[in-house]
């Protein structure tokens, strides 16, 4: 258990997969939010930040980016919440092969160092929040050929990190945009301080039934709770090497996203959730589930009034 990174939830859609708009920057998650968040039993909120809310297209930095996650800091601190800053867009990759024209990451040394210097201003400005604030490296390594550079990119970016920020949980997923079965292939942990992520959308025919955003699932299939054949057993055996991997190096396992898309009925997404969570209560892996509002997968949104208060209880 990541004690301050139990149980939360994403605020994806506000500084990443936007428009990135004033209006949208500005209001799509308010101070209400964090509070809300806070009474639904959160201890952390984690912020997905697109490289585009920091950098001009040259690299230069933008300096109300990086004082709009301040801010959002700040309004985690004062509702008793924690937060995990993911990177999930860097210059030069992303995990959204259809919708981003990132490329070039993981060949070229350039776009490595300016991944390297952003974090290096993103730990020198919360270095001094060490049991509040965790790193999350860059979301979702699609393609398992990109683990031997990830690994070592990876380990140079938390060397980076660490001339500033020496104690603050730095969080590393794997490929298959971070599977649970791709765990056991990451480094070793550079220091205790180290969080093996994953993300679980299993079965993806069921959780993402009818996504109109990815050619891996037939749109029209659709599947009830039942049908799918989900089982406590199904997700142990799933989890079972990135358990092994995280006993073996003694480091904490986060399952950083999780969650069942809006097509699914309240009642199925309740199954869903309650069926994941009695694994994660077993193993005690901390978790944040995708997503708080909107994004088709909104925790928030009305259709989940009936059923709220027994998800919240499965989180």
């Amino acid at each position: 258990m990541l004690i301050g990174f139990y149980k939360g939830f994403n605020f994806g859609g506000w500084f990443s997969q936007c428009d990135y708009s004033k209006e949208r920057l500005d209001s799509f998650i308010t101070e209400d939010d964090f509070k809300k968040v806070a009474e639904w039993g959160a201890d952390h909120v984690r912020i997905p930040v697109d490289y585009n809310i920091f950098e001009n297209a040259d690299g230069t930095y933008k300096n109300d980016g990086f004082e709009r996650i301040e801010n959002a800091v700040r309004l985690c601190m004062k509702y008793g919440l924690n937060t995990v800053i993911d990177l999930h867009k860097t210059a030069g990759f992303s995990f959204d092969n259809y919708g981003e024209s990132e490329s070039g990451f993981f060949e070229n040394a350039e776009l490595q160092e300016r991944f390297y210097r952003l974090w290096e201003q993103l730990a020198q400005r919360f270095a001094a929040y060490e049991n509040n604030v965790a790193f999350e490296l860059l979301n979702e390594i699609t393609d398992s050929a990109f683990i031997d550079e990830w690994n070592r990119i990876s380990q140079e970016c938390i060397k980076r990190i660490r001339k500033y920020a020496p104690r603050n949980f730095i969080l590393v997923g794997s490929y298959w945009n971070n599977s649970a079965e791709a765990v056991k292939d990451l480094a070793p942990p550079a220091d205790d301080r180290i969080v093996y992520n994953m993300h679980c959308y299993e079965p993806l025919k069921f959780t993402h039934q009818g996504a109109y955003w990815t050619d891996m699932i037939n749109q029209n299939d659709r599947f009830s709770f039942d049908e799918a054949d989900i089982t406590p057993d199904f997700f142990e055996k799933l989890f079972k090497s990135a358990i092994e991997k995280a006993k073996k190096h003694g480091v904490h396992l986060y399952c950083g996203e999780y969650g069942v898309i809006d097509i699914c009925s309240p009642e199925d997404t309740l199954k869903w959730f309650r069926c994941i969570n009695t694994v994660f209560e077993k193993y005690g892996i901390s978790r944040c589930a995708w997503n708080y509002k909107e994004m088709d997968f909104g925790f928030s949104d009305r259709r989940l009034d009936s059923v709220r208060d027994e998800l919240l209880k499965n989180i």
